[in-house]
């Protein structure tokens, strides 16, 4: 089913340019725009400096950049409309979650990134699962 929802042909309105769905993307790239950053700092830092492991150093610059891009591959569908897209966002606002409570606790904690990764991990959950979003979402195949 593509296109906008019996509802949506209803009202005249195209589910896909909700203001919610629109927010829900600006953050998701805002979040794909953030890994980006940290993907060139690790490359930076892998250049600059001299790692206790290149294997380990290298292996996260390789996982962050791959989830930079399947955080991005995820926002563009969103607009799209694709149904696949939500299971893909819960699991990585999930992922970011767990990272903001690790960032709260420990020796080493840090307040101010575990803040800045759990605030937009729930906004964009509460999103996900709005009505004009759901509606949004729904298109299966092609």
């Amino acid at each position: 089913m593509s296109g906008p929802s019996p509802d949506a042909r209803d009202t005249g309105r195209d589910p896909r340019r909700s203001a919610p769905l629109r927010l829900l993307v600006g953050l998701l790239l805002a979040e794909a725009l953030g890994l980006a950053g940290l993907t060139a700092f690790l490359l930076f830092e892998i250049v600059t400096e001299v790692p206790d492991s290149y294997a380990a150093a290298i292996g996260i610059t390789v996982l962050a950049a791959i989830a930079t891009l399947w955080l991005s591959i995820i926002a563009i569908n969103t607009l799209r409309g694709f149904a696949w897209v939500r299971g893909a966002i819960v699991t990585m606002q999930v992922l970011q979650i767990a990272v903001a409570i690790g960032s709260f606790q420990g020796l080493l904690a840090r307040t101010d990134i575990g803040w800045l990764l759990l605030v937009p991990a729930v906004a964009v959950l509460a999103l996900l699962f709005s009505r004009p979003v759901l509606a949004a979402t729904a298109r299966r195949g092609d």
